[in-house]
């Protein structure tokens, strides 16, 4: 057997349960899933997703009055 080590997150309830439904409809449990993310960090040598910055509502709000200053 390889050497295998545990792993604590802390992570939203409703967060956690939507993925395990998701990750067992596709015939995984949580470990396997996270396994195979990790695995696809170490091929990819960084997150194997693009991440964007997302701005806030208020930052939206706030981008959207200045629009409308100018117009």
């Amino acid at each position: 057997m390889k050497n295998t080590t545990s792993m604590n997150i802390r992570m939203d309830v409703e967060l956690k349960k939507q993925a395990e439904e998701i990750f067992a409809d596709l015939g995984l449990n949580m470990t396997v899933a996270m396994t195979m993310f990790l695995r696809q960090v170490v091929r990819n040598q960084g997150i194997p997703f693009d991440i964007y910055r997302i701005p806030s509502k208020d930052v939206v709000e706030m981008m959207e009055a200045e629009k409308g200053k100018g117009a």
